[in-house]
């Protein structure tokens, strides 16, 4: 260890000056708190992303090709999409609009999607979230529905449930279908579980009066959910322009964009807090650079250069935001395992029942890198106001 370091070090630890020991406490604490907090608030904004993430790549298709007259021979279309890299599985579907009447006679307005279960199984997780039913009894009449619908109305497995197509009928009321409710399923995101329920296709073409080779379009499900947008062109250049091919990520884009400013906002507030603590370490430094003046004079006049008694402080700043740091990473790697492990959400909310925390080695590196900078730089004056004193006027103190 060099001179330089062992003063720093002297000056962070000695036991003469209970109010330095304290303000050096004070200083090493407020990093440390700031640090926490931003490592368990990115955490947590990072682990509901992953969570919500999961749950739309579970529910929806990861492209969907759709045409506005619909598509035709949609079987051929479906091979010659398949063998397209980065495909692993496709299946059509039928998707619209529909009344469902309760029993006082009133109209609710839900999706009813038309799926060919045996295909549906390999392109969506809808066989995972069935709590009630399996997709064998998707057959005829059958409909699957969403747990919240369930609970509103008091839908049970075996009662009947009537849903009025639009714009059908002589009455121009619409055509009355009674469905009878084959398995009830939970997403754990509301609107799904909420308003949408789920037929076999050709019951679905039978509702919007469409010809049994025609579908409302084809979800396909990638290899990779992330290289949407490269096969997203890869499907364009084989079955042309004339299709309408949406990606999961472009379906939700204003959602993961809402996120990411969410998550990075409040990363930048936190990181306000460990620039506020970097106050602490100002004043600690002059502090210390007021009590130990005579100390300054005695080094500069054996010869010690003043750069060296600028890294001095420098150094005693950068332990502060070290240690700092250090107690801040522990605290919040510790603390985010007790969120994770022990502490419980409401499952009927949030369909988990705990809270979803994922640390990721980027965001940490950021963190501890940010407060490391900020340490930094709260040692800059006071260290330059150590090396500019004249050795006369330090030893004046004497």
């Amino acid at each position: 260890m060099n001179y330089e370091n062992w003063i720093s070090y002297r000056y962070l630890t000695a036991s003469k000056g209970r109010f330095l020991s304290f303000l050096n406490l004070v200083s090493v604490a407020g990093v440390a708190i700031g640090v926490t907090a931003l490592i368990v608030v990115t955490g947590v904004m990072t682990g509901f992303g992953n969570n919500l993430r999961e749950k739309i790549i579970g529910t929806t298709p990861h492209v969907m090709i759709e045409k506005e007259t619909g598509v035709g021979g949609f079987n051929e279309l479906r091979e010659r999409i398949n063998v397209i890299e980065g495909v692993e599985d496709s299946s059509a579907y039928i998707q619209g609009n529909v009344f469902l009447e309760s029993a006082v006679g009133q109209a609710t307005g839900i999706f009813i999607r038309g799926v060919f279960p045996e295909t549906e199984s390999r392109i969506t997780k809808i066989d995972q979230y069935l709590i009630k039913g399996t997709l064998k009894d998707l057959i005829d009449d059958g409909v699957f529905i969403g747990s919240e619908l369930a609970r509103y109305f008091g839908y049970r497995l075996g009662d009947t449930i009537t849903v009025i197509s639009l714009g059908s009928g002589v009455s121009g009321q619409g055509w009355r279908y009674q469905l009878k409710v084959a398995g009830i399923f939970k997403t754990g995101m509301a609107d799904y579980d909420l308003n949408l329920a789920l037929v076999h296709l050709n019951k679905a073409q039978d509702i919007f009066g469409l010809d049994g080779n025609i579908a409302t379009g084809i979800g396909v499900k990638l290899k990779d959910p992330y290289a949407a947008r490269e096969i997203k062109d890869s499907i364009y250049g084989v079955i042309g322009h004339g299709f309408l091919v949406k990606t999961w990520i472009d379906i939700n884009r204003n959602l993961f964009e809402a996120l990411f400013l969410e998550k990075w906002g409040l990363f930048i507030i936190l990181t306000l807090m460990v620039l506020v603590a970097s106050f602490n370490i100002i004043s600690t430094l002059i502090v210390t650079v007021t009590s130990k003046i005579h100390d300054i004079g005695i080094l500069q006049s054996i010869g010690v250069p003043r750069r060296s008694i600028r890294r001095i402080f420098t150094k005693q700043g950068i332990f502060i935001g070290t240690l700092g740091t250090f107690w801040g990473l522990v605290g919040g790697v510790g603390l985010s395992y007790i969120l994770k492990t022990y502490v419980k959400v409401p499952e009927e909310i949030y369909s988990i029942d705990h809270v979803p925390v994922d640390l990721q080695p980027v965001d940490i590196a950021i963190i501890v890198g940010a407060a490391l900078v900020i340490s930094y730089l709260a040692t800059i004056y006071p260290a330059a106001k150590a090396a500019n004193l004249q050795p006369v006027e330090a030893l004046r103190y004497e």
